[in-house]
């Protein structure tokens, strides 16, 4: 069965279910609030990091993640959607993942914007690119936006793993993909 509720109906919702659910998942705008009303025991992912592995290749945009930890001030990045839509106000790609990501790293990154299926000529110019999770594309289109950024020699990852880095809740977000999961953790700088 799946319940679907509000993020500020979760809590609520948890607290009436007769035992936990097998699996929640958000929206990644939402999870920050999701990951504090969901207890640690119960496993949280994004709908965007659904369609990271059923659209492309997961494992290459976790490898993409860890570019965050790189970037330094000055650094570009590209937010790229596959949606031809115009933004709103406090829109995910132009306004929340830059803010979330500049406060990870703390630094101010330079930032381009993309839609649709064109990218840069030159994408070798950025440190990473963040992608949407193509949810109007098929998954051969994504794989083959994700080989132009391999060809490039750019990292690319996608808005959710993006997302829960910036939030410091990666390897939870990870948790329902063991073997993403562990590629992480095997690749992963150590302090």
């Amino acid at each position: 069965s799946a319940l679907v509720v509000k993020d500020r109906d979760l809590s609520g919702a948890l607290a009436m279910l007769a035992r936990p659910p097998a699996l929640v998942v958000t929206d990644s705008q939402a999870f920050a609030q999701v990951a504090q009303d969901t207890p640690a025991s119960v496993p949280l992912t994004s709908f965007s990091i659904l369609f990271a592995r059923f659209q492309g290749d997961l494992a290459s945009f976790v490898e993409g993640a860890l570019a965050i930890g790189s970037l330094r001030a000055g650094d570009r990045v590209l937010v790229a959607e596959a949606c031809t839509h115009h933004p709103i106000q406090d829109d995910i790609g132009t306004v929340k993942i830059p803010r979330w990501l500049t406060r990870s790293v703390g630094a101010e990154l330079a930032f381009s914007f993309t839609r649709g299926r064109d990218l840069p000529a030159d994408l070798a110019a950025f440190k990473l690119v963040i992608h949407c999770g193509a949810c109007m594309w098929n998954r051969r289109e994504m794989l083959a936006r994700q080989e132009q950024c391999r060809a490039a020699g750019v990292p690319v990852t996608n808005y959710g793993l993006a997302i829960a880095h910036s939030l410091g809740i990666f390897e939870r977000a990870l948790g329902p993909f063991p073997e993403a999961l562990a590629l992480y953790r095997a690749a992963r700088p150590r302090a």
